[in-house]
Protein backbone atom coordinates (compact mmCIF):
# COMPACT_ATOMS: atom_id res chain seq x y z
CA UNK A 1 0.00 0.00 0.00
CA UNK A 2 2.91 2.56 0.91
CA UNK A 3 4.60 1.85 -2.19
CA UNK A 4 1.41 2.48 -4.81
CA UNK A 5 0.70 5.64 -2.58
CA UNK A 6 4.46 6.80 -2.67
CA UNK A 7 4.46 6.12 -6.49
CA UNK A 8 1.16 7.68 -6.93
CA UNK A 9 1.66 11.23 -5.31
CA UNK A 10 5.47 10.68 -6.81
CA UNK A 11 3.74 11.00 -10.25
CA UNK A 12 1.46 13.79 -9.35
CA UNK A 13 3.67 15.79 -7.49
CA UNK A 14 5.87 15.70 -10.23
CA UNK A 15 2.98 16.69 -12.72
CA UNK A 16 2.19 19.59 -10.29
CA UNK A 17 5.74 20.67 -10.08
CA UNK A 18 6.15 20.55 -13.92
CA UNK A 19 3.77 23.47 -14.57
CA UNK A 20 5.54 26.64 -15.01
CA UNK A 21 3.13 29.13 -13.33
CA UNK A 22 6.11 31.62 -13.81
CA UNK A 23 5.50 31.31 -17.66
CA UNK A 24 1.82 31.55 -17.37
CA UNK A 25 1.39 34.29 -15.16
CA UNK A 26 3.48 36.44 -17.44
CA UNK A 27 1.78 35.58 -20.78
CA UNK A 28 -1.63 35.50 -19.29
CA UNK A 29 -1.10 38.75 -16.56
CA UNK A 30 1.22 40.30 -18.04
CA UNK A 31 1.16 39.60 -21.90
CA UNK A 32 4.69 39.10 -22.36
CA UNK A 33 7.42 35.97 -22.36
CA UNK A 34 9.46 35.95 -19.05
CA UNK A 35 11.62 33.39 -20.42
CA UNK A 36 12.83 36.58 -23.17
CA UNK A 37 13.99 38.85 -19.70
CA UNK A 38 16.56 38.54 -17.74
CA UNK A 39 18.68 34.95 -17.93
CA UNK A 40 15.90 33.27 -19.37
CA UNK A 41 14.99 31.46 -16.78
CA UNK A 42 11.34 30.36 -16.46
CA UNK A 43 10.64 31.26 -12.75
CA UNK A 44 9.34 33.75 -10.35
CA UNK A 45 12.05 36.58 -10.33
CA UNK A 46 11.85 37.10 -14.48
CA UNK A 47 8.24 37.81 -13.65
CA UNK A 48 9.81 40.75 -11.71
CA UNK A 49 11.89 41.49 -14.47
CA UNK A 50 8.88 41.32 -16.73
CA UNK A 51 7.48 44.32 -14.91
CA UNK A 52 4.92 43.04 -12.95
CA UNK A 53 5.59 43.31 -9.01
CA UNK A 54 1.94 41.82 -8.33
CA UNK A 55 2.11 39.22 -11.12
CA UNK A 56 5.55 38.51 -9.15
CA UNK A 57 4.39 37.63 -5.97
CA UNK A 58 1.41 35.65 -7.25
CA UNK A 59 4.14 33.48 -9.21
CA UNK A 60 6.43 33.13 -6.28
CA UNK A 61 3.00 32.27 -4.16
CA UNK A 62 2.08 29.39 -6.93
CA UNK A 63 5.92 28.15 -7.41
CA UNK A 64 5.91 27.75 -3.51
CA UNK A 65 2.05 26.25 -3.22
CA UNK A 66 3.15 23.56 -6.12
CA UNK A 67 5.78 22.05 -3.94
CA UNK A 68 3.45 21.77 -0.86
CA UNK A 69 0.19 19.47 -1.35
CA UNK A 70 1.35 15.98 -1.96
CA UNK A 71 4.50 16.32 0.36
CA UNK A 72 1.81 17.42 3.16
CA UNK A 73 -0.72 14.68 2.11
CA UNK A 74 2.33 12.11 2.51
CA UNK A 75 3.70 13.03 5.57
CA UNK A 76 0.59 13.84 7.85
CA UNK A 77 -2.67 12.20 6.63
CA UNK A 78 -0.80 9.47 5.01
CA UNK A 79 2.14 9.00 7.33
CA UNK A 80 4.22 7.28 4.50
CA UNK A 81 7.99 6.26 5.96
CA UNK A 82 10.84 8.73 5.28
CA UNK A 83 12.15 7.23 2.05
CA UNK A 84 8.90 7.77 0.74
CA UNK A 85 8.41 11.16 1.66
CA UNK A 86 11.74 12.08 0.18
CA UNK A 87 10.74 10.84 -3.38
CA UNK A 88 7.56 12.50 -3.40
CA UNK A 89 9.36 15.43 -2.53
CA UNK A 90 12.16 15.35 -4.97
CA UNK A 91 9.34 14.59 -7.55
CA UNK A 92 8.18 17.71 -7.28
CA UNK A 93 11.28 19.50 -7.44
CA UNK A 94 12.28 17.66 -10.60
CA UNK A 95 9.06 18.32 -12.05
CA UNK A 96 9.73 22.22 -11.60
CA UNK A 97 13.79 21.52 -12.48
CA UNK A 98 13.08 19.65 -15.55
CA UNK A 99 9.12 20.56 -16.48
CA UNK A 100 8.53 18.28 -20.21
CA UNK A 101 5.85 21.55 -20.85
CA UNK A 102 8.95 23.43 -21.33
CA UNK A 103 10.98 20.78 -23.50
CA UNK A 104 12.55 19.17 -20.12
CA UNK A 105 13.97 22.37 -18.73
CA UNK A 106 12.83 24.24 -16.07
CA UNK A 107 13.58 26.96 -12.98
CA UNK A 108 16.21 26.75 -10.54
CA UNK A 109 13.91 24.95 -8.10
CA UNK A 110 14.38 27.88 -5.36
CA UNK A 111 10.74 28.51 -4.71
CA UNK A 112 9.53 24.75 -5.16
CA UNK A 113 12.06 23.80 -2.81
CA UNK A 114 10.53 26.29 0.06
CA UNK A 115 7.18 24.99 -0.64
CA UNK A 116 8.43 20.85 -0.05
CA UNK A 117 10.06 22.16 3.43
CA UNK A 118 7.27 24.05 4.12
CA UNK A 119 5.35 20.54 4.40
CA UNK A 120 7.20 18.83 6.59
CA UNK A 121 6.17 18.49 10.25
CA UNK A 122 9.90 18.44 10.84
CA UNK A 123 9.92 22.22 11.05
CA UNK A 124 13.85 22.63 11.59
CA UNK A 125 14.53 21.54 8.21
CA UNK A 126 12.71 24.57 6.91
CA UNK A 127 13.82 26.71 9.73
CA UNK A 128 17.77 25.72 8.82
CA UNK A 129 17.40 26.09 5.27
CA UNK A 130 15.63 29.65 5.46
CA UNK A 131 18.35 30.47 8.14
CA UNK A 132 21.26 29.44 6.22
CA UNK A 133 19.68 31.18 2.93
CA UNK A 134 19.25 34.54 4.82
CA UNK A 135 22.46 34.80 5.80
CA UNK A 136 24.03 33.83 2.76
CA UNK A 137 22.14 36.35 1.32
CA UNK A 138 23.55 39.17 3.37
CA UNK A 139 26.96 37.94 3.37
CA UNK A 140 27.45 36.97 -0.08
CA UNK A 141 27.15 39.01 -3.60
CA UNK A 142 26.45 36.17 -6.05
CA UNK A 143 22.35 34.28 -5.85
CA UNK A 144 23.92 30.94 -6.85
CA UNK A 145 26.29 30.71 -3.95
CA UNK A 146 23.75 32.10 -1.76
CA UNK A 147 21.21 29.18 -2.34
CA UNK A 148 24.01 26.75 -2.68
CA UNK A 149 25.73 27.57 0.90
CA UNK A 150 22.34 27.72 2.52
CA UNK A 151 20.67 24.08 1.32
CA UNK A 152 24.95 23.11 2.52
CA UNK A 153 24.68 25.10 6.09
CA UNK A 154 21.24 23.34 6.56
CA UNK A 155 22.88 19.83 5.60
CA UNK A 156 25.49 20.52 8.44
CA UNK A 157 22.94 21.72 10.76
CA UNK A 158 20.75 18.10 10.23
CA UNK A 159 23.74 16.00 10.90
CA UNK A 160 25.08 17.84 13.49
CA UNK A 161 22.06 18.33 15.46
CA UNK A 162 21.69 14.50 14.75
CA UNK A 163 18.43 14.72 12.70
CA UNK A 164 16.36 11.66 10.51
CA UNK A 165 18.82 10.36 8.67
CA UNK A 166 15.59 10.65 5.67
CA UNK A 167 15.51 14.67 6.58
CA UNK A 168 19.19 14.66 6.44
CA UNK A 169 19.28 12.21 3.06
CA UNK A 170 16.61 14.96 1.13
CA UNK A 171 18.42 17.76 1.91
CA UNK A 172 21.66 16.40 0.77
CA UNK A 173 19.47 15.24 -2.71
CA UNK A 174 17.99 18.95 -2.68
CA UNK A 175 21.83 20.51 -2.11
CA UNK A 176 23.02 17.97 -5.53
CA UNK A 177 20.07 19.46 -7.42
CA UNK A 178 20.74 23.29 -6.16
CA UNK A 179 24.42 22.93 -7.38
CA UNK A 180 23.38 21.08 -10.88
CA UNK A 181 20.85 23.78 -11.92
CA UNK A 182 23.29 26.82 -10.53
CA UNK A 183 26.54 25.21 -11.51
CA UNK A 184 27.26 27.81 -14.51
CA UNK A 185 27.01 30.43 -12.11
CA UNK A 186 29.20 28.78 -9.49
CA UNK A 187 32.28 28.90 -11.39
CA UNK A 188 33.72 32.01 -9.30
CA UNK A 189 34.22 31.59 -5.73
CA UNK A 190 32.04 33.75 -3.57
CA UNK A 191 32.88 37.61 -2.34
CA UNK A 192 32.03 38.05 0.99
CA UNK A 193 30.80 41.64 0.52
CA UNK A 194 27.25 41.35 0.17
CA UNK A 195 24.30 43.21 1.07
CA UNK A 196 24.54 43.56 5.09
CA UNK A 197 27.88 45.33 4.51
CA UNK A 198 26.71 47.98 1.64
CA UNK A 199 23.07 48.34 4.22
CA UNK A 200 25.39 49.46 6.96
CA UNK A 201 27.73 51.41 4.86
CA UNK A 202 25.05 53.22 3.57
CA UNK A 203 23.48 54.10 7.02
CA UNK A 204 26.91 55.28 7.87
CA UNK A 205 27.13 57.64 4.98
CA UNK A 206 24.02 58.81 5.89
CA UNK A 207 24.90 59.77 9.11
CA UNK A 208 28.07 61.48 8.45
CA UNK A 209 26.39 63.98 5.71
CA UNK A 210 24.02 64.96 8.46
Amino acid sequence: MAIFCTLLLSIAAFGLGAVPFSVLVGRWVLGKNIQSYGDGNPGAVNVFRAGGQKAGFLAIFLDVAKGFPFVFLACSWLDLPGLSIVTVALSAVLGHAFSPFLGWHGGKAIAVTFGVLLALPQHEVLLAFAACVIAGFLFVENDAWVMTLGAAGALAYLVITGSEPWTILLMLCLLALLVFKHFPNLHSLPRIHGRLVRWLQSILRDTTSV
